[in-house]
């Protein structure tokens, strides 16, 4: 296996990891958001979603087809500090999404 398909793997591994602990704390969402929110030009759609739809519907969205075609992962994440400031205001307990986030920061800082 090459480092690159096992980097892939990995990223994989963690995007499942982001999606179960996502809706282990119920912040899973079964409804897309409208095609206008979603084409938001701000950092993380801030000004249309929330941030775990954008976590959800944008970013583990455009990982799944970045692993699934083989292509060349980002290699600057810094989801995890921008979880924390959102969970820092939210009932949900977001440690374990953190937690998740940080190891695919780490990961991709990696590739």
């Amino acid at each position: 296996m090459s480092a690159s398909h096992e980097l892939l793997s990995e990223v994989a591994d963690r995007l499942l990891g982001i999606e179960v602990e996502m809706r282990r704390i119920e912040v899973w969402s079964s409804e897309p958001p409208s095609d206008e929110a979603l084409s938001s030009t701000q950092p993380f759609c801030i000004d249309t979603l929330e941030f775990t739809e954008w976590l959800q519907f944008v970013f583990l969205a455009r990982m799944r087809v970045i692993v699934e075609r083989g292509h060349s992962l980002p290699s600057v994440s810094g989801i995890a500090p921008m979880a924390e400031e959102y969970f820092r205001a939210r009932p949900e307990p977001g440690d374990g999404l953190v937690r998740e986030l940080e190891a695919m920061d780490e990961l991709l800082s990696e590739s």
